[in-house]
This record gives structure tokens, C-alpha cells and sequence, in this order.
């Protein structure tokens, strides 16, 4: 792994400090960082990270938010996998637990193997949720650079017209708009009209009808 490359972090949230003791030198020793914590709450007050990462939680946390209840605040980060693992099985807990995201669900005792093949799964669905999410971001700057007419060149370019029936659109002349989509191109970073159709997708850029 490079200097500049993250180290992915595996947070754990058991009540057991021995399940919490056992799982930190599983994970140290996969070369993961591991963030033991014993409660929810403790788990809500940590800053949101930005390498890719998991959790691994239980589903029972006595005295405080259960790990359902803590799945459920979570909801929004998908960049955070979550895999659970519980003392017994409840089927209800179970059903709701993965039709709400989970990546696993494992009754303790947990082979190490089979663990760290979840975790593996859960890291590298991580990485590439937060590579889509950096992509996202640094195509919303890309539009943001636009001024108003580019913008709706673009609109006008996605939704087939040609440079002549824009020009008519906007009341300007061909050459003038061919001087706009080679500057909203430039700054979208647009090789090809498919990759702009496609840009304008993602960003939900409205189509003039």
C-alpha cells in the first residue's frame, strides 16, 4: 500500500471487550486499522472519515441504541458497510437488518476466515462508493465553472440539437455558439457528445423540451 493511499479502518461496536480485544488483532493483523468502541453513542461521536471503511456491529447493544437503531442513522452513508454479528439468531432482526443494506449477518462464534472474507467485500465496496462520490464532486465544480449561457448550450447541445438550431434557440449566431460548447466542453472535460449526454445524466441537467 503507498504513502498516499489510506488505511482502511475497520470500526467494531461490541459490547464484549473480549469480542473487542479478539477482533482488533484479527484486523491489525490484516494490516486494516481497527476502531474498537463499546456502544453506539460512542460510535456517533467519532468524526465521519473519508478512507474506506466498515463497521462491524452488533445487533444487540444493551443499556443504549441497538445496532438496528444505530443502522438506521447510518442510513445515509453508504460509504460505511455494515456487517453484523450477534450472540443469537432472531429472524425478524435478521430480515430487517439486510433488507436495510447489511452486508452480513454472523452468529458468534465467527470463523476468522469467513469474517475477514466480509470484511475484504465490505473495504472494497467502500473504496468504490468513495471514488464514485469523489467523481460526483469534482464533476458538480467542473459545472459550477459554466456561466448561464454555457449552461444552456449544454442543455441544448444533450438534447440533439445542432449548433444552428441552438443559435436559433437562443437568438445568436452559429459562430457564437460554437465559441460557448467549445468552452462548456473544455470545462467539462467532455471528449465526445455521448460523454457529455452522460455527464448531464449524473447531473440531472435539465433538457429543454
Amino acid at each position: 500500500m503507498s504513502l498516499s493511499t489510506p488505511v482502511p479502518i475497520v470500526f467494531v461496536v461490541d459490547d464484549d471487550i473480549c469480542v473487542r480485544e479478539s477482533l482488533d488483532r484479527l484486523i491489525r493483523g490484516c494490516g486494516w486499522q481497527p476502531k474498537t468502541l463499546a456502544s453506539a453513542e460512542a460510535f456517533l461521536a467519532l468524526p465521519r472519515v473519508r478512507s474506506p471503511s466498515c463497521l462491524v456491529l452488533d445487533l444487540v447493544l444493551p443499556g443504549g441504541l441497538s445496532g438496528l437503531e444505530l443502522q438506521r442513522l447510518l442510513r445515509d452513508r453508504i460509504e460505511l458497510p455494515i456487517i453484523f454479528i450477534t450472540d443469537f439468531l432472531d429472524v425478524p432482526k435478521t430480515v430487517q437488518a439486510m433488507k436495510a443494506g447489511a452486508v452480513e449477518l454472523f452468529t458468534k462464534p465467527i470463523g476468522e476466515e469467513t469474517l475477514l472474507g466480509a470484511v475484504r467485500y465490505a473495504l472494497d465496496r467502500s473504496e468504490n462508493t468513495l471514488a464514485q462520490q469523489a467523481a460526483m464532486r469534482s464533476l458538480r465544480a467542473r459545472y459550477t465553472l459554466l456561466t448561464g449561457r454555457e449552461r444552456e448550450v449544454m442543455g441544448l447541445v444533450v438534447s440533439g440539437l445542432l449548433n444552428k438550431q441552438i443559435g436559433g434557440e437562443l437568438g445568436v449566431k452559429e459562430i457564437t455558439v460554437k465559441a460557448h460548447r467549445g468552452h462548456m466542453m473544455r470545462k467539462m472535460k467532455a471528449r465526445s457528445l455521448p460523454e457529455l449526454v452522460r455527464m448531464a445524466g449524473r447531473l440531472g441537467v435539465a433538457v429543454p423540451p
